[in-house]
């Protein structure tokens, strides 16, 4: 762990020396380039402290979850009702009910909500109904309304005091319950995040979205951890206190991205909202760029949606600042950074090409791919994945990522706009 931690370091330290050599451009007369490098190198500065901050809280949260180990909790009588909605899942519900059915925790139910599917989903769900103590799993129904809906509906059934909401194409650790209960000892926990790891890389794409999910997501959300405001639970695995999810209003309908609507509500109800790195959901990616494309939109729009129902709270530091940071950084990661990454890519082409200076490419490929190989290189060393990933560092900044900040900027412009879209299913392939 020591030796990736100094590898690490001396990655993050070549890229502060990569920056430095493109402050030479800054001796161009012209004005234009003056501003656009002045740009860059700010930008660049705030996404290496960004790197920085997130690997030294994650850090600090990794020492304090060793330090404070938390005994899997099999002796809390609390009752877990674990909320599962599905549309048009016959593919992948069994698989993912049977990791359900197979957790160590001993007081939960499962509650398979399907939301009026047109394939053969409850018929599924309906014959692995069972009952066995103080474990069962029952199969319910409803006409067709959204994701939101079905969450909701299964809240009104749930008898336990904690609620796992966990998606039909995901497959979960046999030890996530009981990791996860523990946290609301804390009567000021509002909710715990999971950890999700791609179970499909099987293509190129669902290579790098594996990558992502450790570095972009997982990291993330560890470093949130430590100041307990991890800003969004997750569909594949979050665990939330009843009482806080009706506090909360419920999940929501007006967004698409429910998930991260009802943490930003529990945060504003100063709830802490904490994450277990080893409570693992293995979850089916999209497998194809327009898939792909398609998931990242919706994610963006409804993120966006989210931010602009809390806008009110940007400036409100005084009533809850937690609250007012949160919704800042979201709004720089959903839309201040990739517009300012396609900027920057496209102005250091346009310079190397005008000035014939073309190393000025090589060092700003090597200030964002050495970010990520180091970052790589930490996740992997911490997490359950697999070394072979950080292979993908190499081109993942300046190709996967490059990509999907264009669909970000795409589904910015959209929302801005007000354009209508749909929910846009996903064709699951089975591989949980």
């Amino acid at each position: 762990m020591f030796k990736i931690l100094f590898l690490v370091i001396l990655l993050l330290a070549l890229s502060y020396l990569s920056l430095y050599q493109l402050e030479n451009l800054y001796r161009y007369e012209d004005s234009f380039v003056q501003a656009g490098v002045i740009f860059i190198l700010i930008f660049s500065l705030i996404v290496i402290a960004r790197y920085f901050i997130l690997l030294l809280l994650s850090m600090l949260n990794l020492f304090r979850h060793a330090r404070d180990k938390r005994v899997p909790s099999k002796e809390h009588n609390i009752m877990v009702s674990v909320i599962v909605p599905c549309y048009d899942e016959e593919k992948v519900i069994k698989a993912s009910l049977e990791s359900l059915k197979n957790q160590t925790y001993t007081n939960f139910e499962i509650i398979v909500v399907d939301d009026g599917s047109s394939d053969n989903t409850h018929l599924v769900a309906k014959n692995m109904e069972f009952i066995d103590g103080k474990r069962r799993l029952i199969a319910l129904t409803k006409k067709n309304g959204g994701k939101a809906e079905a969450l909701n509906f299964g809240i009104e059934q749930a008898k336990g005091e904690l609620i796992l909401a966990v998606d039909a194409d995901s497959k979960l650790s046999p030890d996530a319950i009981e990791l996860m209960v523990g946290y609301f000892d804390d009567p000021k926990v509002g909710a715990v995040a999971g950890s999700v790891y791609v179970t499909n890389q099987n293509t190129l794409w669902t290579k790098l979205q594996a990558l992502e999910y450790i570095q972009g997501l997982n990291l993330v959300r560890n470093g949130q951890a430590y100041l307990k405001l991890v800003n969004i639970i997750p569909g594949p695995i979050g665990m939330f206190r009843k009482s806080a999810i009706i506090e909360a209003g419920g999940y929501q309908y007006d967004t698409y991205a429910e998930d991260c609507d009802l943490t930003l509500n529990l945060i504003n109800n100063h709830y802490k909202i904490d994450y277990e790195i080893d409570a693992v959901s293995y979850t089916e990616a999209p497998e194809d760029l327009m898939d792909l494309l398609k998931q990242r939109y919706r994610w963006t729009r409804g993120i966006l949606q989210s931010i602009l129902k809390h806008k009110d709270k940007l400036w409100k530091f005084h009533k809850n600042f937690a609250m007012s940071m949160v919704v800042w950084y979201m709004l720089f990661e959903a839309i201040l950074w990739p517009v300012a990454s396609i900027f920057a890519n496209i102005f250091i082409i346009f310079l190397a090409i005008s000035s014939g200076q073309s190393e000025m490419l090589i060092y700003w490929w090597i200030i964002f791919t050495v970010l990520d190989v180091a970052a790589s290189l930490y996740c992997v060393s911490v997490t359950k994945e697999r070394m072979g990933l950080v292979v993908y560092a190499l081109y993942y900044r300046m190709f996967f990522i490059n990509i999907i900040n264009i669909a970000k900027v795409m589904a910015s412009v959209e929302e801005f706009f007000g354009i209508k879209m749909n929910w846009g299913k996903l064709e699951r392939k089975g591989r949980i």
